[in-house]
């Protein structure tokens, strides 16, 4: 029987924040702890059903990752990276290699996890094994990455709901490597530029993605993949790359990539977002007519490394003396614990959010109802569905008519189960609000009226040309206007 190892490291490295991040960090599955989430629709849980359909036994060894956060520990990532080498080489021998990665992983001593430990599995199992991975599209991945691998597979949707069907294809890579003796190629095609957080479910992303899908269209291409890159980090591979796998040579892959970089580059004024102050964005959800109204404050959004604490869109809200609305969530554990202690029914003097630094925001000094109280034990109803989240106790305040979510764990919202964790119907309230860019978008689609982006100060703001890149190796747009892109013919 085909024996698949299952490995992966996982995490979006925001270099702007000012902690490292550390092992106890990461949430760690070894072994038999992987196989529970065989159900869920992650890429573990993708790759355990292919392998499944196929007929291949699944060897399961380490995955950990970790809330989008500062740069990883270096004896975190070697501990890590160790034991997967370790399991891998325990198991041996094994047929081939399934990494769960992300794209985006930097650590204190090198600039790209990914390949690092790509690199460091192919020089344990050989050339002769095929290693295929899965990616975040936010990654910034590069060609020594992909020569380690033998197929580059992104997910192609922001949010992204299709994880599971990119592991398909994974895996289906393996399978036919294995039956038919072949060996593809895959190149990387860079582009100087930095994209803010665009989903593909409208717009520009969407065209562009139904664009980069069009071009897989030969027979001889396996896969393209559109890395939309991770804009809040400084190393010297930051920027937009398409990954293209092809049966053929790689002057086949250079130039499908290149096509459609060509094309992306061309587009690139089309990328720019409009960004609302949180003043801006509550006076616009208060002119809508078509309810509810989400308010998405992009700016502090966990999922790009950001504290979750922020109080610019809250205090708009409350200055704005609206109605009705409701807001899940602000992390705050310290103010949960405070409600948890009173109890439901209590009312409780807090100093709410803004306690990680001033960019995001000042604490709100609020007088409180505490409406209802959770132990922040979730399923995820949209992305990813069916798997774990755990935001810890949670609680519903009430302040001024508004109801506000506060948790204990970072995490952006991703759908409506940390409101009705708390007895929220968000149908019932013209105004919602949350933390996110994009992947509240998969639960809140069908559900919203109008959708309405704020962008006050936070390390995940649209404008990415306020960073500083210390790091890149040259002009990149838009924080250079006289950035260029002309690849050699």
């Amino acid at each position: 029987m085909t024996r698949v190892a299952i490995a992966g490291i996982r995490h979006e490295t925001n270099t702007y924040c000012r902690d490292t991040t550390p092992a106890s960090a990461f949430h760690q599955r070894r072994g038999a702890a992987i196989l529970c989430e065989r159900d869920a629709e992650s890429a573990a849980g993708g790759a355990m059903r292919a392998c499944e359909r196929l007929g291949f036994e699944v060897v399961p060894v380490l995955i950990v990752d970790a809330q989008p956060s500062g740069t990883i520990r270096s004896d975190a990532y070697e501990s890590f990276k160790q034991e997967i080498l370790a399991g891998i080489a325990a198991a041996h021998p094994v047929d081939a290699v399934f990494l769960d990665l992300h794209g985006a992983g930097v650590v204190e001593h090198l600039q790209d996890l990914e390949a690092d430990l790509a690199s460091a599995v192919r020089a344990l199992v050989g050339e002769a094994v095929p290693i295929t991975a899965v990616f975040d599209l936010h990654g910034n991945v590069t060609q020594a990455m992909a020569d380690a691998l033998d197929g580059v597979f992104a997910c192609h949707h922001y949010p992204h709901v299709d994880f599971h069907e990119r592991v398909d294809e994974a895996i289906r890579l393996i399978d036919a490597m294995l039956r038919e003796n072949f060996r593809p190629v895959t190149h990387i095609e860079t582009v100087p530029m930095l994209l803010p957080t665009t989903t593909t479910f409208l717009g520009v992303g969407k065209s562009m993605l139904e664009e980069m899908l069009e071009a897989e269209a030969p027979d001889d291409v396996i896969d393209v993949s559109w890395f939309h890159g991770f804009p809040y980090t400084d190393i010297e591979h930051v920027g937009c790359h398409v990954a293209v796998t092809v049966r053929g040579d790689r002057e086949r892959a250079r130039t499908v990539a290149r096509r459609a970089a060509e094309s992306l580059w061309r587009r690139r004024d089309a990328f720019r977002p409009e960004s609302l102050s949180a003043e801006e964005a509550v006076e616009r959800a208060c002119a809508a007519t078509e309810h509810p109204v989400v308010i998405n404050e992009t700016s502090d959004n966990c999922g790009g490394g950001t504290p979750g604490d922020g109080t610019h869109l809250l205090r708009a809200m409350l200055d704005a003396r609206l109605e009705k609305a409701c807001f899940a969530f602000l992390v705050d554990p310290e103010v949960a614990r405070q409600a948890h202690d009173a109890g439901v029914g209590s009312t409780i003097d807090v100093s709410l959010g803004g306690k990680t630094d001033d960019l995001h925001g000042s604490p709100l000094e609020l007088t409180a109802y505490v409406k209802a109280l959770h132990d922040g034990r979730l399923k995820m109803l949209a992305m990813v569905k069916g798997a774990s989240l755990n935001l810890g106790p949670m609680a519903r305040l009430v302040v001024d008519g508004i109801d506000i979510v506060v948790a204990s764990n970072r995490s952006q919202t991703f759908d409506i189960g940390p409101f009705l964790a708390v007895g929220i119907d968000v149908t019932a309230y013209p105004i919602v609000a949350l933390k996110s860019s994009n992947h509240f978008r998969a639960g809140f689609q069908d559900i919203a009226g109008t959708i309405v982006t704020a962008d006050p100060p936070g390390l995940t703001t649209h404008h990415v040309e306020i960073f500083e890149r210390a790091r890149a190796p040259g002009a990149l747009w838009p924080v250079d206007p006289a950035a260029g892109y002309a690849p050699e013919r």
